[in-house]
């Protein structure tokens, strides 16, 4: 995990969920249901309000950014490309991710996430499969990934770009047959001190996650048309017919 997402609701139904209104001049990008490293997606940040304490709650933004952390020292952008992941268990001290993860965590809306099952025997064929949030249709709740963000450019003639990884950690019960990796998620109660920008101790922060586990999703196998990234629809998250 993870390698390929669903994020299509709109910035009105990201509010609602996350309470995070546009940031200054951000258009999202349109719904996707096949989400892959180096593209653009929305992302919750916080920011500390005006003449407001450190202990006062962050403000939350919703910005359009990049899937793959490139840290502000990289000389190419293309390191972003080996970053969409962060390992829970090394983030605090891994130099590609220490410095956001003590100032910039995020929250990644998700749909759902997909993974391959590999089946048995060499040769055998990868099944994808779609993981969600247990529920029913549309109303099922919006994932919030635990993210980091980072800023990078250039060079000081050259705009800004903003980009983000997904914190992962070891995956438990059935998710394990899956993948050996899973996100790790925000719980709602904990958002604000997740997302304020003020450094924390490492075990404090990583308390304040939940693996995504069996009984929090569900997942279900998918059509093998996500693995090509020029394929995009809700389809592509339909359960297979049973045979």
């Amino acid at each position: 995990m993870c390698g390929r997402y669903a994020t299509t609701r709109t910035s009105a139904e990201l509010d609602d969920a996350f309470a995070a209104g546009l940031g200054d001049g951000v258009e999202l990008p349109a719904p996707d249901w096949n989400v892959a490293p180096t593209k653009q997606a929305p992302l919750v940040v916080g920011r500390r309000r005006d003449d407001a304490d450190e202990a006062a709650p962050p403000r939350r933004e919703l910005h359009a950014a990049t899937w793959g952390l490139v840290p502000s020292w990289a000389k190419d952008r293309s390191i972003g490309n080996r970053m969409i992941n962060a390992r829970s268990e090394t983030v605090a001290e891994k130099p590609a991710f220490r410095s956001a993860f003590a100032r910039r965590r995020a929250i990644v809306p998700a749909d759902g996430y997909y993974e391959w099952y590999a089946g048995e025997g060499p040769k055998a064929p990868k099944q994808p499969f779609y993981i969600t949030a247990a529920g029913d249709g549309d109303a099922r709740d919006v994932l919030a990934l635990a993210g980091l963000y980072e800023f990078w450019r250039p060079s000081r003639d050259e705009p800004w770009l903003l980009t983000f990884t997904i914190l992962t950690t070891s995956a438990e019960g059935a998710d394990g047959l899956l993948h050996d990796r899973a996100p790790l998620l925000v719980r709602p109660e904990v958002r604000d001190t997740w997302l304020a920008p003020i450094a924390r101790p490492a075990g404090e922060l990583l308390d304040l996650l939940v693996p995504a586990t069996p009984g929090r999703l569900e997942a279900w196998p998918v059509s093998t048309q996500v693995n090509n990234v020029r394929h995009n629809g809700p389809e592509l998250v339909e359960p297979l017919p049973a045979e």
